[in-house]
């Protein structure tokens, strides 16, 4: 299995990498912040412009060190990353499979099939710890919808059917998301979701580590060899992250969507962590992502027990695991994929 390796996120617009024999570093003012050996990252992530050298940028070729650029809202503007890994074999099949209405339903009903058991488990689960004190009838019938649309998914071929299951229950979740935040609710609300840019603090925060989330699954599949950018679910459009998108599916509401709870209703952020822009958008602040960034990082190095590979991991190398899962699949080792099912 892969070893968790860390990545390096810089939040300050000022800041500017450099390189100093095989270590980044990190200049603010041109003194040194920060220092760190290049053998322990596997990938560097910038919000707001970052100035970066031609050295650093080369070493980070050389060792397979992602770097991306990010606007402050977290929309991706740029990766570098060295050549492709893996056979062009196993792309040429995923490009096969892609191009097939069929083989794209069969993987899509994948990945949305463990979206939507993760999406029912956050509800059952807020039943569970909640249900005797406040009334759960709303979030019941939630769950009795995501659970009729998974058994539909399973006997549904057509893609454009599928998106219509996903989008029918991800608007049942989500409606039933702000009875889920129990603190600071004149600041922490979810009307409904929104983005580019988010409206709100939740969607903010939700837009916010979605970003990192999809900066992983990006990772993985170009690890095991695979296209991130042709997917099943998500068709090609210039620029996109299909398959990243994908694999990302399957991973909302275990990774994020929890995060995102658990960071309101344990009061480790408030409305003061937040800036109203003129446009009527809402981002966190510096400092504020670096309280949200070492949370997710804390989280990833957890473990779990992997449903289908029966041996525990740590949660950061789940897209890792998954996305060989996927490599595996269509190479014909294994007969389908298994998507991560969250019980």
């Amino acid at each position: 299995m892969k070893k968790l390796l860390n990545i390096l996120f810089v939040t300050n617009p000022e800041a500017y990498l450099a390189r100093d024999g095989e270590n980044v570093v990190v200049r603010l003012d041109d003194k040194e912040a920060f220092r760190t050996p290049a053998h322990y990252l596997e990938g560097i992530v910038t919000f707001g412009y970052t100035g970066v050298s031609p050295a650093l940028l080369g070493m980070c070729i050389d060792k397979q060190i992602t770097v991306s650029m990010l606007t402050p809202f977290g929309k991706h503007m740029a990766t570098v990353e060295g050549l492709p890994k893996g056979n062009v074999l196993l792309r040429r099949k995923q490009y096969r499979m892609a191009d097939s209405e069929v083989e794209s339903a069969k993987m899509a009903r994948c990945f949305i099939f463990g979206k939507l058991a993760g999406c029912r488990t956050v509800l059952r689960r807020f039943i569970s710890d909640y249900g005797g004190n406040i009334d759960t009838g709303d979030i019941n019938k939630s769950c009795k919808l995501l659970a009729r649309n998974i058994l539909k998914l399973d006997k549904e071929s057509n893609l454009n059917e599928i998106r219509g299951l996903e989008g029918e229950s991800a608007r049942a979740y989500f409606a039933e998301f702000d009875k889920l935040i129990l603190n600071h609710k004149e600041h922490f609300y979810m009307k409904n979701r929104n983005r580019r840019p988010p409206q709100d603090n939740v969607n903010a925060l939700l837009s916010f580590i979605y970003t990192l989330l999809l900066h992983d699954t990006k990772s993985a599949l170009m690890t095991v060899g695979l296209d991130p950018y042709v997917g099943f679910l998500h068709r090609d459009r210039p620029g996109r992250l299909g398959l990243a998108l994908d694999l990302m599916e399957e991973f909302r509401p275990y990774l994020a969507d929890r995060l995102v709870l658990n960071l309101i209703n344990r009061q480790q952020l408030s409305s003061k962590d937040f800036i109203k822009k003129e446009s009527g958008g809402v981002i966190l602040k510096e400092n504020s992502r670096k309280i949200v960034l070492e949370v997710w990082q804390k989280r990833k190095a957890e473990e779990i027990q992997h449903p289908f590979l029966e041996e525990k991991i740590k949660l950061g190398l789940l897209p890792y695991a998954q996305a060989l899962l996927l490599a595996r699949h269509l190479r014909g080792d294994i007969d389908c994929y298994p998507p991560f099912i969250w019980r």
